[in-house]
């Protein structure tokens, strides 16, 4: 698994790259994510393991069926341990990142609704 996770980072999206360097500013305020992170027995996208929040970002592959369903149960068995579990696509980073950094700012309780 650690062998895929470090695949997985040295090949990232243009929207994990984009929204990687934003929540790489959020360590000033003391919020420390990981990128493709090892973590219940999956790889996660993003990992702010304090706040047990936990950031993906669907490709392609993510909007097949087999794809919706492995995502709809590792999303369960994450909430089931505590995790909050955040999803965008690629296009919603790409076309609103305020917007989903707002999500995150709010998931992690930085910013109120």
């Amino acid at each position: 698994m650690k062998y895929l996770a470090r695949h997985f980072r040295k090949n990232p999206t243009i929207a994990e790259k984009r929204l990687w360097l934003e929540l790489r500013k959020l360590r000033a305020e003391g919020y420390h994510f990981r990128r493709q992170a090892p973590l219940e027995g999956f790889i996660v996208d993003f990992a702010c393991l304090s706040q047990k929040l936990i950031i993906e970002v669907d490709g392609t592959q993510h909007f097949t069926a087999d794809g919706r369903v492995a995502d709809a149960n590792r999303d369960a068995h994450l909430r089931w341990r505590g995790h909050l579990v955040l999803r965008f696509t690629n296009s919603e980073i790409k076309d609103n990142l305020p917007g989903a950094m707002s999500s995150v700012l709010i998931a992690l309780g930085a910013i109120s609704e």
